[in-house]
């Protein structure tokens, strides 16, 4: 026992001096960033990070007491994501976020994107016909609670006037239900997330049930003339919010085709891997949900021109369409 306290302390001996003036170096930039450091303390770092490490590995070798061992992992854990980590600031790596990676995340689950697109489309058709077919189709697809009272049995006035907020009492409720529809939405979009890796099937139902919704809405206020009216009421926020769900449910379905043909790799490293272009995407759908929320707030209270509506809501798409998917260099 003292022949390894000696050999202990004779290896801290010969080499504490340089483990000390790597802690300092490492406290210093981590003060205040790299540019604390003069242009020969950042030659300096990776010389005596690599001297870390081999001190490191000589300790494990050679069994030396832990609490040295655990020193030297820490020492060379910070000053590994010192010498190859990024050291961009916050500013920088969000900006490179909107920049790069959001929109390269969505390029790459352009598929996905497309088929969670068709399957909403044709439920929400498939709900538009069922429902002007039979109008009691349309709590098949709409839940009682958020209808508030727009369903076949109310009036056409009353309908309308949801769509412009004329009345106090009937604006309060079109607030509590687009609430409601914006939650019932923003939901949808992290639960078919969350719940692509069972094999794809939550996220579709999901998607089919979001479509139908939209669907059935569509067609009562439609069978009431006033198709056009409600398309601008709801596109207004939904060119935004919508596209946010379909992007959730395209991720979602990376997620979940990863697991069914993992290729080459093993299905949990597929899986890993889709996760985290899934996860990137998903980080723009919440911001995404933001705007929306920003829109339905500020357009359904001051906007009321069918026209000006449906100009919003074409811009917006255009917007979000031309960010993902317009040609960008390749980020430095």
């Amino acid at each position: 026992m003292s022949e390894l306290h000696l050999k202990s302390w004779r290896f801290r001996a010969e080499r504490e001096a340089d483990w000390r003036r790597l802690e300092r170096l490492l406290d210093k930039a981590e003060a205040g960033g790299a540019a604390r450091l003069s242009p020969d303390e950042l030659l300096e770092m990776p010389v005596l990070y690599r001297q870390a490490l081999s001190s490191l590995s000589v300790a494990r070798s050679i069994s030396l007491d832990q609490s040295l061992t655990g020193y030297l992992e820490s020492l060379c854990t910070r000053a590994y994501f010192f010498v190859y980590g990024a050291r961009t600031r916050l500013p920088e790596r969000l900006a490179r976020f909107f920049r790069y990676d959001w929109p390269n995340a969505v390029q790459a689950l352009w598929r996905e994107t497309l088929a969670s697109f068709a399957i909403s489309a044709v439920a929400a058709l498939v709900a538009f016909l069922l429902v002007t077919g039979d109008p009691d189709w349309f709590h098949s697809f709409v839940n009682p609670g958020l209808a508030g009272g727009r369903d076949p049995s109310a009036s056409t006035e009353f309908l309308r006037e949801t769509l412009y907020d004329h009345d106090a009492s009937v604006g309060d409720g079109l607030t509590v239900f687009a609430a409601f529809l914006f939650a019932h939405n923003a939901q949808v979009a992290l639960f078919a997330f969350a719940l692509g890796f069972l094999l794809c099937a939550p996220t579709a139902a999901l998607m089919v049930l979001n479509g139908g919704m939209l669907g059935a809405f569509l067609a009562l206020f439609a069978s009431r003339n006033l198709g056009f009216e409600a398309g601008g009421w709801l596109m207004i926020h939904g060119a935004t919010e919508l596209f946010a769900v379909i992007l959730a449910g395209a991720a979602g379905f990376s997620i979940g085709w990863s697991v069914i043909f993992p290729g080459d790799r093993t299905r949990l490293d597929a899986a890993a891997a889709a996760g985290r272009r899934a996860a990137t995407a998903m980080a723009g759908v919440v911001c995404m949900l933001m705007v929306a929320g920003l829109l339905e707030g500020l357009g359904r209270q001051l906007i009321t021109h069918d026209l000006v509506r449906y100009a919003i809501a074409a811009t917006t798409l255009a917007g979000w369409l031309a960010y993902f998917y317009w040609p960008r260099k390749a980020a430095s």
